[in-house]
């Protein structure tokens, strides 16, 4: 095993803590976690991990040069996620300039890199989802957080200076443990979860496209669990040296099959063996002219460079969350 430390930033949130238990779970402890861990409402997440240093997200750059660690690899999972935030500048600077500088040290250092991009990047999917280096300079994302995920994207892809080895993964709607702290932009299976404890009803957006019946648009639901397992078999390819410099570039990261939010939903209801019952309310003004309908990960790419492993799929996924973490209020 490599003594080296690991890097993963974001590490007090929603899938970067669930990484960090699992790498503390494959019997990796020497990591150094980045992030804001001022935040209370995400203390949890992150302080009965094990790890060697906790590392302020503001002094990042300032510890990386002072100290110069051996890294093996950074894993940047890091990012300001609020898809209702409009102001770009605040994305810009926190998604794109900070991954920048990110970037560059591992250029510099020879170190792997790592990095969460979005699904959001892909806008109303006219484009379709296919995760190739040409489809980000043609997208058209639907909210300032998609188009700073896609900026940063394409200006990875017209670099000459490169990690020796990187990925950068679009992930779809991911659900899971560890995302209490997230109020508004949870996902839909905790909200759920806390409606039917209080009122006995899921009440799911109405569609305001003709093409879609109401709780049939469809996302691909993709679970933290399945997220964590691609990024450390990636992590050990990088780290033993048999990732192809080919392989380096862009990825989808989603289960391949969309699926609606009324089966969402139901899942959630049998996740606490109860009989589904669902309502539907109009979606909020302010997101609905930027609401996707549709998302499906092409997945060929990722099967192609090598990963086997099956993805839980979206009744397993959603009843392993339910029953064994939201229903108890725990954490992974």
């Amino acid at each position: 095993m490599n003594t080296s430390s690991i890097i993963v930033t974001g590490a007090a949130g929603f899938i970067a803590s669930g990484m960090v238990q699992y790498f503390n779970e494959q019997g990796y402890y020497n990591l150094i976690l980045v992030d804001n861990f001022d935040v209370e409402t995400k203390r949890e997440n992150w302080e009965t991990k094990k790890y060697n240093q906790l590392v302020n997200r503001n002094h990042f750059f300032e510890w990386l040069d002072k100290t110069q660690p051996n890294i093996a690899a950074i894993i940047h999972l890091g990012a300001k996620t609020d898809t209702t935030e409009f102001n770009y500048a605040i994305h810009e600077e926190l998604n794109v300039r900070y991954s920048q500088k990110i970037w560059e040290y591992c250029a510099y250092t020879k170190t792997p890199l790592i990095y969460a991009s979005s699904a959001a990047t892909y806008g109303a999917g006219e484009h379709g989802y296919n995760d190739d280096h040409e489809t980000p300079f043609q997208l058209t994302p639907l909210n300032p957080y998609g188009k700073s995920k896609n900026e940063f994207d394409k200006w990875a892809l017209g670099e000459d200076k490169c990690p020796p080895n990187w990925t950068g993964l679009k992930f779809f709607n991911v659900y899971g443990p560890n995302e209490y702290h997230k109020g508004r932009m949870a996902s839909v299976i905790l909200h759920s979860v806390k409606q039917i404890k209080e009122s006995g009803i899921v009440k799911l957006f109405r569609s305001h496209n003709p093409d879609f019946k109401d709780g049939e648009q469809l996302r691909d639901f993709v679970y933290a669990k399945d997220l964590v397992k691609v990024i450390f078999w990636m992590f050990e390819q990088m780290s033993n040296q048999t990732w192809k410099k080919e392989n380096n570039g862009l990825y989808n990261l989603g289960t391949g099959y969309a699926r609606s939010f009324y089966d969402l939903a139901t899942a959630t209801f049998h996740g606490l063996d109860l009989t589904p019952n669902i309502e539907f309310v109009d979606m909020p003004e302010d997101i609905r002219d930027k609401y996707q309908y549709f998302t499906e990960a092409n997945m060929n790419k990722l099967k192609t460079a090598g990963y086997r492993e099956p993805f839980y799929t979206l009744e397993e996924g959603v009843d392993d969350y339910v029953r064994n973490y939201l229903n108890e209020h725990k954490y992974y």
